[in-house]
């Protein structure tokens, strides 16, 4: 947790990890505040306790495959300092072969979706229509309002909080931080894209064990979604259909690939 003016108060929440982190932590680090869950209670409900746990104006949640680079911290501070009305703010994610990960996209709506799930991304990837879901036709090195950041090194500030709740605990492992983002800005907040702020993102070691049930869970979550925030509206089934027609062109592509690593 980040507080302005103040030294950082860390917490550290172990889902039920089983490999001795929650020991490690205890006896390396006895300064750390260490919530030790007894089961795994999911993404959305473990960064909850970690806000919770805090008082700061500001709290930095990082996902534990991230590592912060010097100056990240004052580099995201200096973002909220600029303008009382952002909410969030994430960071650039490198990767370990130092690329910089295309970590934000726009808001999942059907025709952005379904442009990507037929590859027009990938065809026409410096195109704005065509590639708006992964922001394909942007370089993630420049500073800009975004939609939704992963949350994987997002930096929050808790009068927005306040506003609009917590992750909600009903997206326990995708979407929560595309619904958190979704309503943090109808509510009007800013959400704000730092390439100053660098942090080592060791993407995917452990979602590609399990990728054939983390593709379902993906999946749900986004029906989730539209049944939350698109419900409703004209043309609800014209949503619907976008998704059906996105989970039957990525389920073959996605789970191919994961057997073709698994044989690798």
């Amino acid at each position: 947790m980040v507080g302005q003016a103040e030294v950082a108060r860390i917490v550290v929440v172990d889902n039920a990890s089983g490999d001795g982190t929650a020991e490690m932590v205890r006896s390396e680090f006895p300064t750390v505040e260490l919530i030790a869950n007894t089961e795994n209670v999911g993404f959305s409900a473990a960064n909850n306790q970690a806000i919770r746990a805090g008082r700061a104006p500001l709290a930095l949640l990082l996902n534990a495959d991230t590592e912060l680079k010097e100056g990240a911290p004052a580099a995201l501070l200096d973002v909220f300092e600029e303008d009382g009305r952002v909410g969030a703010v994430a960071a650039q994610l490198v990767l370990p072969d130092g690329s910089v990960q295309r970590s934000c996209r726009s808001f999942p709506e059907p025709a952005a979706v379904l442009f990507d799930a037929f590859g027009m991304s990938r065809l026409f990837p410096r195109n704005e229509r065509f590639g708006r879901y992964r922001m394909t036709y942007w370089d993630h090195d420049s500073r800009r309002d975004v939609d939704q950041p992963m949350a994987s090194a997002l930096a929050l500030r808790r009068a927005a909080l306040d506003e609009v709740g917590l992750f909600d605990e009903s997206f326990p492992l995708y979407f929560n931080d595309v619904d958190l983002c979704y309503r943090l800005r109808r509510a009007g907040w800013r959400i704000v894209f730092e390439p100053r702020a660098k942090v080592l993102h060791h993407h995917g070691r452990s979602t590609w064990q399990v990728r054939p049930g983390a593709i379902i869970e993906s999946h749900r979550s986004l029906i989730r979604f539209y049944r939350k925030h698109y419900r409703g509206r004209v043309g609800w089934m014209g949503y619907w259909a976008a998704i059906a027609l996105a989970a039957l062109t990525m389920y073959p592509r996605a789970a191919g690939a994961w057997l073709l690593r698994r044989g690798r």
